[in-house]
């Protein structure tokens, strides 16, 4: 179990990496939101965290210690939380559309010269990631927006 977590978190962070910041692609992935929220949440929550933590001990003393320690735990885990969701979609097959989808995606990108290796039955949404991120440095604005 401890190193599927330590996986998860590895294929989560890779998939972040991984994901292309684009708006378009936010009306049908809730992937854009989540990358967005967990990268703020790790740039951010820890010294929350540590914030939070003081000022229980601060205004409550010593004796809320356990307390303060719970509430700085929480803070810590937010980015975790998103890192271990996008590991788990990471590795989550992709349905019949998305794979048609990616297929469609892939013959535009070999089309205007782009050699990629076409998704198979066994692709997951990291894959899908990787094809997006080539399809969006590559391919002009029109086409996003005709989706």
């Amino acid at each position: 179990m401890k190193f599927q977590l330590f996986s998860t978190l590895r294929d989560g962070h890779r998939y972040m990496k991984a994901w292309p910041m684009a708006k378009p692609l936010g009306y049908f992935f809730p992937e854009y939101r989540v990358v967005k929220a967990t990268s703020l949440a790790i740039r951010f929550m820890p010294p929350f965290a540590l914030l939070a933590a003081a000022s229980q001990i601060y205004l409550h003393g010593w004796a809320f210690l356990p307390q303060a320690i719970a509430i700085g735990l929480f803070f810590f885990s937010l980015p975790l939380q998103g890192i271990l969701w996008l590991g788990q979609r990471a590795r989550h097959p992709l349905p019949l559309s998305l794979l048609s989808f990616g297929n469609q995606v892939q013959e535009r990108l070999q089309a205007i010269g782009v050699a990629y290796i076409p998704l198979g039955a066994k692709a997951c949404y990291l894959d899908m990631a990787n094809l997006l991120k080539i399809a969006f440095d590559r391919l002009d604005a029109s086409y996003w927006d005709e989706l």
